[in-house]
């Protein structure tokens, strides 16, 4: 019969690699690979948020509404609502559950930047996935936005990037962590214990130092120098799970009894515990089904009040944990829905869309670009951002992309360089955030 701390104990490591958690970098922390054995500290932020609504979301049932040639059933141009530089369509009416427009711009609005009339050039899923997560639409090897930012600012926290789904690409930068529910967090944080029950250690105190002391001196041993390469990478991966599984202990007092209900909601919060301990540095959160070629209002004003929902939830919960100023949180979709319904009252793929923002070093209350009344959008001019059919640029991800690295303080950081986004100077996007 198995020993059953020897079979925790297995399904624990299996877990962990599942997680990611672990996993040496390629381009690894020169403090796991050149000896140096001091687990780092908590990473104290800011703390990076891609929402992702994963299918294409209709923008004009959110935040470019038009209410004009039948290019929405549920409202007229008369009937849009505004909240300071925002307009948005009005939704408190057709939705059963979830947030509404009126509520939500009432609440963030003046946190709030809208960026309406993106070019994301093509409008197919994957591709397009790519493109908004990367900034690059001709390259599978280019890391998501979250990854980059993690890779650049924090590589040595054990859950650096977190994903929830959608396009999640590394760029083989940092470990990919995933965590399906908080008893899943729960159970590596509490490494050296019993199915993740801290009060059931496998170690009493006094063996856990000896065992930390003995890692600590094996790392530092003369071995160490003048192995081979994958010898020596080994033996910094091996340390590396350690010092990760330690780190890890952390998170346990963040880490909620209580589930919440809804999948934004859960995500939000496992996120926000990692990142309260200082043990991770972005996520990607993800929310599916948004692709309504049939019945589109429907299933639109189903989904969206969902998906304000899910922000609504992690900004109130960092307010609880005292994370909220150090937040950065970036919502978007892949692609946008089309100007008119199809036969079958949904509405197909519109490489036309938009994006919004709201966190630290983002000025809100603020509206760039615009669609026209056939949903067509307006080039702008990268210096002022206003609206210049005549001479100005059509903004595409990359155009983002270029911007968020220089909120993130990232943009000459040798992993940046090493995947660039060949903006020219003339075509940046001059003082975007505010």
């Amino acid at each position: 019969m198995a020993n059953p701390k020897t079979t925790s104990r297995r399904d624990f490591l299996k877990f962990c690699s599942s997680a990611g958690l672990g996993v040496a970098m390629p381009f690894a922390s020169p403090t796991l690979l050149h000896g140096k054995t001091k687990i780092p500290g908590p990473y104290e932020g800011p703390y990076y948020v891609v929402f992702n609504a994963s299918g294409g979301w209709d923008t004009t049932y959110l935040m470019d509404p038009k209410g004009v040639n039948e290019i929405n059933r549920l409202y007229k141009a008369g009937d849009i609502q505004t909240h300071g530089a925002h307009k948005f369509a009005p939704t408190a009416a057709h939705i059963e559950n979830g947030m509404s427009n009126e509520t939500f711009f009432k609440a963030y609005g003046d946190e709030l930047l809208v960026l309406n009339g993106l070019d994301y050039s093509i409008n197919n899923h994957s591709p397009c996935k790519r493109y908004m997560a990367t900034g690059k639409l001709d390259s599978l090897s280019y890391p998501t936005f979250a990854a980059l930012v993690a890779a650049c600012r924090g590589p040595e926290t054990p859950l650096a990037f977190l994903t929830f789904g959608n396009y999640s690409a590394t760029g083989n930068l940092v470990p990919m962590a995933r965590i399906p529910y908080l008893s899943s967090l729960k159970f590596i944080a509490a490494a050296d214990s019993i199915k993740g029950i801290s009060r059931l250690p496998y170690h009493d105190d006094f063996a856990q130092n000896l065992i930390e002391k003995t890692l600590d001196d094996r790392s530092k041993a003369p071995l160490v120098t003048g192995q081979l390469p994958r010898a020596e990478r080994a033996q910094s991966m091996l340390y590396a799970a350690q010092s990760n599984s330690k780190a890890l202990k952390r998170a346990i007092p963040f880490i909620s009894d209580k589930e919440p209900k809804g999948r934004l909601p859960r995500q939000a919060e496992i996120a926000l515990s990692c990142f309260k301990a200082g043990v991770c540095v972005s996520a990607n959160l993800s929310i599916t089904q948004f692709d309504s070629h049939a019945k589109n209002d429907h299933d639109q004003m189903k989904l969206i009040p969902e998906f304000l929902s899910g922000i609504d939830y992690l900004i109130k919960r960092s307010e609880e944990l005292g994370i909220r100023e150090k937040l950065v949180i970036i919502v978007q979709s892949e692609m946008g829905r089309t100007p008119h319904y199809n036969k079958g009252d949904g509405k197909d793929h519109w490489s036309i869309g938009s994006i919004m923002f709201m966190g630290r070093g983002i000025k809100g209350n603020r509206v760039i670009g615009a669609t026209d009344e056939k949903q067509f959008l307006k080039p702008i001019n990268p210096m002022t951002l206003a609206i210049d059919e005549k001479s100005g640029i059509r903004t595409r991800p990359e155009h983002i992309h270029q911007a968020l690295r220089e909120l993130a303080g990232i943009e000459d950081h040798p992993f940046s360089k090493k995947y660039p986004l060949k903006i020219t100077n003339p075509e940046k996007l001059q003082n975007f955030f505010g």
